[in-house]
């Protein structure tokens, strides 16, 4: 293997002066094209015009603050958050990428990051600057400055002073996306972010004309590192689409590399799963992944199953076995450690899970598996993860005696070398317990002690479990002491002190289990009513989802005092995960979550066509769809119930608002379910929108125009050419009529771009969020919404046919 860093590319000092070389080589070339909806392009920016930008951000932060202050960055998915991301680099400030908050949810999280943290302002887009004001008043992010990167004058650039970097400046921290309570930022330097772009691409092997995709959140490290970043280090071009346009559709991102002619793309196990499960074979027929040179998968759990059914499903769309990628790295590392060859199928091993459970290797032969006799020793599959080169090391290690491991053993996987972060942000001791490990008997190091456990076979990384507890579901982490303390406080009846949460393998999915002890005081009144069992449980799925996004699949309620621990009372997790698993736990009662039905076809009963769209029937198609996918009765799902009292985390909410195409004609936006949180809500809310919308057509038709709807397009020459009319004041404020028609979409559409007052737009509708749901509806039916609009529009409730049009 390499042993030294390969010099295709110069040496630069800093990513700064890499990407102003980038700049120089291809000004003109397209660096990044946003797909809104996954599907259309939505805006693009040129490496010069990029720059530019990033320039421009960063002379007005050098207004603001010095070098080496920290920027929280919040923004969706897009290019305004790359720029943001670029400007904080050229102004030698740092970085803190973090995911745009809920409305209608206490940002906690942010919170905790910006005390660790300290940042001197918050970088986000116009469009979001009223909601974001909104939550964070009476806290803590109320005293930071807030600003609107997307509106700054190019001009700016021009005033920007370059800083002094070097290698070991401070780019950006990464909070570890699971901590809630006690976030660690991870240091991540220039040189970092230099080194492991540059492993990564003697792994990968892109270059200036390979075409990326990417629809993993940029806020993740595999997002910014491979999404972002690569990119921009080797000079391609890449597509970005929102992660929940893919979650709505996988076929989407296939989709995307098919008619692009991707050559590098990826994500967690899961993705590869949805795609597998979700897009039909229609779709399939459609697509030719030929050109799809680099599939890489990790940032959780790789399957084997997984690898080789999507082999085998996208055989005929041109899909090649060898192009998948199974690789493992983390934040701590900046992202990437191993990787396979490219050109070369994924490497597979098959071994004695009993062994394996006393951290010794025994290989089973791939020719001996089809005599393998019934009741015979039990088997488990492994994934190979590649190998580490250039100037990465990387040593297996007895995580007791800190010694290396002899081969054929399981042990602690420790990482040395330029890829390896400088530690956490203000945390001395857990930077040192963490990324300066030395091997006892010769005193190598410092290593990063990542926490998982694995073995090398044939010069092969392959992962056997965590050594940590840290809980990855669809590629995200999450800290289970966290998860336990919101158990814990969910009710009198749970035991302080006394909860486990882990995950276990169902079916080849990470599914959240938790066991918690009852307290003495309730013990006996659970034991003797059944339904306890139940009411807890329902309870805890709905703190879960609400705090976390997380479902849980189990709960083990258990006598007080028998939860196993450690003798200093630290939880044992493994060990509880054990008896979980062979059902030795001291059981009072267990919840599973009931198996679903997902292939059954919902039917709602309605005396005629119209009826459909009611709210009740909508109600009732909602109520059944909760009852196939969450495998409950019926007859126990109320209208009046929130959708979190069923434990729905965000995948399913998409899920939700995806199958809701079939009754309604579109996908309502998923965020809808923040603000019409029970089901009655939602469905009187989407009831009244297709009535309105109803109404407005007939009376087209009555009047006698034509059907608008189904002619969105212009021909070019019935477009005005330019403006002629002048004014000598701009309107301030702007009132409209008809925007939730097919004309008034375009016409407010264009006052938004042509004018610079605020929009009130008149609407029936039941309250003014309903309203402005409606205009935002419209306007992406003929796909004219963009998220910068929502502070430009005021809706105004009223009726046009009524006297002094309905307003109070």
């Amino acid at each position: 293997m390499d042993t030294v860093l390969e010099k295709h590319y110069p040496d630069y000092p800093d990513f700064v002066s890499l990407f102003q070389r980038r700049v120089e080589e291809y000004p003109h070339k397209v660096a990044y094209r946003f797909l809104k909806d996954g599907e259309v392009e939505h805006d693009s920016i040129t490496y010069a015009t990029l720059s530019i930008k990033a320039q421009a951000i960063a002379a007005r932060l050098q207004a603001l603050g010095k070098c080496g202050d920290r920027t929280l960055l919040l923004y969706p998915q897009g290019l305004e958050f790359i720029a943001a991301f670029l400007g904080c680099l050229y102004a030698g400030m740092v970085a803190i990428p973090s995911y745009l908050p809920r409305p209608n949810r206490a940002p906690t999280k942010l919170q905790n990051i910006m005390a660790d943290a300290e940042p001197v302002a918050i970088l986000t887009r116009e469009a979001d600057l009223p909601s974001l004001m909104r939550q964070f008043s009476n806290t803590s992010l109320a005293s930071l400055p807030c600003l609107a990167t997307d509106n700054l004058d190019d001009a700016l650039a021009s005033t920007w002073q370059p800083p002094l970097l070097n290698k070991d400046t401070l780019a950006f921290l990464q909070y570890t996306s699971g901590s809630t309570g006690t976030p660690k930022g991870v240091m991540v330097s220039h040189n970092n972010i230099l080194y492991n772009s540059e492993y990564i691409r003697t792994s990968f092997k892109p270059d200036p004309d390979s075409v990326c995709v990417t629809w993993l959140p940029a806020f993740h490290d595999m997002g910014l590192i491979a999404g972002i970043i690569q990119p921009l280090y080797v000079g391609a071009s890449c597509f970005i689409m929102p992660p929940v346009a893919f979650l709505q559709r996988p076929a989407r991102w296939l989709q995307v590399i098919s008619r692009y002619k991707a050559t590098h793309s990826g994500g967690p196990n899961f993705g590869y799963e949805l795609c597998i499960r979700q897009i039909t074979p229609e779709q399939r027929e459609q697509l030719d992944l030929s050109s799809w040179c680099s599939a890489y998968n990790g940032a959780e759990p790789v399957r084997r199953k997984t690898l080789e059914q999507f082999s085998q499903v996208f055989a005929n769309s041109g899909f090649r076995p060898e192009a998948l990628y199974p690789c493992y790295g983390m934040a701590e590392t900046t992202l990437f450690v191993t990787g396979g060859l490219q050109k070369e199928p994924p490497v597979f091993c098959t071994v004695q899970a009993e062994a394996l459970r006393q951290n010794k290797v025994v290989v089973v032969n791939e020719s001996d598996l089809d005599n393998t006799p019934p009741g015979a020793e039990k088997l488990r599959q492994l994934v190979g993860c590649g190998h580490f080169r250039l100037d990465t090391k990387l040593c297996i290690v007895d995580p007791d005696s800190l010694m290396l491991c002899p081969s054929e053993q399981v042990g602690e996987i420790w990482v040395s070398g330029p890829t390896v972060a400088q530690g956490y942000w203000r945390r001395t001791k857990q930077t040192q317990e963490t990324f300066d490990a030395h091997i006892a008997n010769t005193g190598e190091g410092p290593f990063l002690r990542t926490g998982d456990l694995g073995f090398i076979h044939n010069n092969e990384l392959f992962i056997t479990g965590r050594l940590k507890d840290i809980v990855i579901i669809r590629g995200r982490n999450y800290y289970p002491n966290d998860i336990e303390l919101t158990v814990e406080e969910c009710d009198p009846a749970m035991r302080n002190a006394g909860c486990a949460a882990f995950s276990i393998d169902t079916n080849g999915e990470e599914q959240l289990v938790i066991v918690q002890e009852i307290e003495r005081t309730s013990l006996r009144k659970f034991e003797t009513i059944a339904k306890n069992i139940e009411a807890l449980a329902k309870v805890i799925c709905k703190v879960v989802a609400e705090e976390h996004d997380l479902q849980v699949s189990a709960i083990e309620f258990i006598k007080p005092a028998t939860l196993p621990k450690t003798s200093s009372g630290k939880v044992r997790r493994s060990t509880c995960r054990a008896s979980f698993l062979e059902g030795s736990l001291s059981s009072v009662g267990r919840w599973e979550k009931p198996t679903t039905s997902s292939e059954s076809v919902i039917k709602v009963k309605t005396d005629n066509a119209d009826s459909l769209h009611s709210a009740s029937a909508i109600q009732d198609w909602i109520i059944q769809w909760l009852s196939q996918q969450l495998g409950r009765d019926i007859n126990t799902i109320k209208p009046e119930d929130a959708f979190a009292e069923y434990g729905l985390d965000s995948f399913q909410s998409v899920q939700l608002t995806l199958s809701l195409e079939d009754l309604l004609g579109y996908i309502p936006d998923p965020g809808i379910l923040w603000y019409f949180p029970t089901i009655e809500e939602l469905a009187t809310y989407l009831s009244s929108l297709l009535h309105i919308t109803q109404v407005d057509t007939d009376r087209a038709y009555e009047e006698g125009m034509s059907d608008l709807h189904a002619d969105t397009v212009l021909d070019d020459d019935i477009r005005p050419t330019g403006i002629t009319t002048t004014y000598n004041n701009p309107a301030q404020n702007i009132f409209l009529t008809g925007a939730t028609g097919f004309l008034g979409a375009f016409l407010l559409d264009e006052l938004i771009k042509q004018a610079s007052g605020q929009v009130y737009c008149l609407v029936r509708a039941n309250s003014t969020t309903a309203g402005m749901q409606r205009l935002r509806d419209n306007l992406q039916r003929y796909g004219l919404w963009q998220d910068e609009y929502a502070p430009r529009i005021t809706p105004i409730l009223g009726d046009l046919e009524q006297p002094k049009l309905g307003l109070a």
